[in-house]
């Protein structure tokens, strides 16, 4: 059964793509409505249905898709392409000259409007979701530890709407003297999943691995659960493994989980090559300006050199010349072997909070990452990617385990998930899976769901230093 709240955050989504979709073509109407008078009206109504149409067969407003992930983005994404060609088509088909103004305007202006209404909408569940509000109760099935390591994310990320409520355990018992795994109640063995979903009314029933599930068993509780409130979700034994690279097909009768390879090369790739040139040089372009500014204040502060120049590696362990804008004194490198015994960070990193070594405008300047944005043009350069894994040092990566070397398959970039999620916060090894997940499941739409959100994790300053 689908809870309250999310019926009216269906609806709010629905409600605010029909009022930018109309507010689109009752504007493009009146301004072109007097060039092509007789078939307006016509042209208006073609382009709301082929609009609503493409949204409806993308399934964009599935509820099991909104409110999280990359998902949501990409059908709207799909259902508004699918409505530029349906007009495009029609309008080169029958001739009408008067539709391109539809197709050419009222499309994409559509879709720079109701992505950010989508987003804002996003924001306002997720607060409600920091706040214990808008989340889905769970049951949680499985092997202590690996219910220990669901409970822990969960936690980590309440945006995403999940709170375990309950822990069904092989032996009914948890990992502490009170019978709970992480403060979390164990309310029976494994076997009665069914009975205690009937009586808690749990929304989501979340299996992970254990030596208890058999296909036969899970084929049983999804029998089971058929009647009841609760989805059957299971967790794959590839935990960081998710979006595009999974798929379910049937084979010799039996529900097959498969796994694609990461994509490395193909139209996908070349689209993201062409993005990260074009957009580094539109962006250099425009940003221009202020980057003199910064380079001007950064010159006067000491006198010393305007830009920071590093040696990093990139894809495939190539080295190469990263740049940026000096935020330390210029003897920064022979200082740091004194203030190693200081180092706040784990792995092989070196983060200071306080670093002395910081000039007050590189404070400034890294607070809010411009000291980052000459690193565009290592992009326009082809040595970085506007998303990506964090550049890291030659030291690092000669201390690198063979999980994190999966790093350099691809090229560092800009910004990233571990900058859109709390940046030098980040323990060493959250940041390494981050970067990982990135490569394993990378898309166009995670990349543009990144750009967006690396905005707001700039304005905050969060983790930054």
């Amino acid at each position: 059964m689908v809870a309250t709240w999310e019926r009216r955050y269906q609806l709010a989504v629905l409600g605010s793509d029909l009022a930018v979709i109309i507010a689109v073509v009752l504007t493009v109407n009146v301004l072109f409505g007097a060039v092509t008078a007789l078939h307006a009206s016509i042209f208006a109504v073609l382009t709301l249905a082929a609009v609503l149409i493409g949204l409806g067969a993308s399934r964009a407003w599935s509820i099991a898709a909104l409110g999280d992930g990359a998902e949501e983005f990409r059908r709207l994404y799909r259902g508004l392409f699918t409505g530029f060609v349906f007009l495009a088509i029609g309008g080169f088909a029958f001739g009408l000259e008067g539709l391109r103004p539809w197709v050419f305007l009222a499309v994409p202006a559509i879709a720079m409007i109701d992505f950010p209404v989508r987003y804002i909408l996003r924001r306002l569940l997720h607060k409600r979701r920091q706040a214990g509000q808008c989340l889905l109760p769970v049951l949680a099935a499985g092997g202590v530890g690996t219910v220990s390591d669901l409970i822990d994310r969960t936690r980590k990320a309440p945006h995403q709407g999940w709170r375990v409520e309950a822990v069904c355990t092989a032996d009914g018992l948890g990992q502490d003297a009170d019978g709970k795994v992480d403060g979390v109640p164990v309310v029976g063995t494994i076997e009665g999943v069914a009975e205690h979903v009937q009586r808690g009314g749990y929304r989501i029933v979340a299996v992970t691995a254990d030596a208890y599930w058999t296909p036969k068993r899970l084929q049983h509780l999804a029998w089971e659960l058929e009647n009841s409130s609760a989805e059957l979700v299971v967790a794959p034994v590839l935990m960081e493994v998710a979006g595009p690279r999974l798929h379910v097909s049937g084979v010799l009768g039996m529900p097959l989980l498969r796994l694609s390879a990461p994509v490395f090369t193909g139209a996908r790739r070349v689209v993201k090559e062409i993005v990260d040139r074009v957009g580094g040089a539109f962006l250099l372009a425009l940003l221009s300006p202020f980057l003199m500014a910064i380079a001007l204040s950064v010159k006067l502060n000491d006198r010393g050199p305007v830009f920071y120049r590093q040696h990093r590696v990139g894809k495939d362990g190539k080295s190469f010349t990263m740049v940026k804008f000096r935020t330390m004194c210029v003897d920064a490198d022979a200082k740091r072997t004194s203030l190693l015994a200081r180092n706040e960070a784990e792995g092989p990193l070196f983060k200071m909070r306080n670093d002395p070594r910081v000039t007050r405008i590189g404070a400034i300047l890294r607070r809010f990452s411009m000291d980052e944005l000459p690193q565009l043009f290592n992009v326009v350069s082809g040595q970085m990617s506007l998303v990506g894994p964090r550049p890291p040092l030659p030291e690092e990566t000669e201390r690198y385990s063979s999980d994190a070397r999966r790093r350099l398959l691809v090229k560092p970039g800009l910004t990233g998930l571990w900058q859109v999620s709390g940046r030098s916060d980040l323990p060493w090894e959250e940041a390494v899976r981050l970067d990982l997940r990135y490569v394993e499941d990378w898309s166009l739409a995670l990349d543009a769901l990144i750009l967006w959100k690396t905005v707001r994790a700039v304005l905050k300053g969060q983790g930054a230093y």
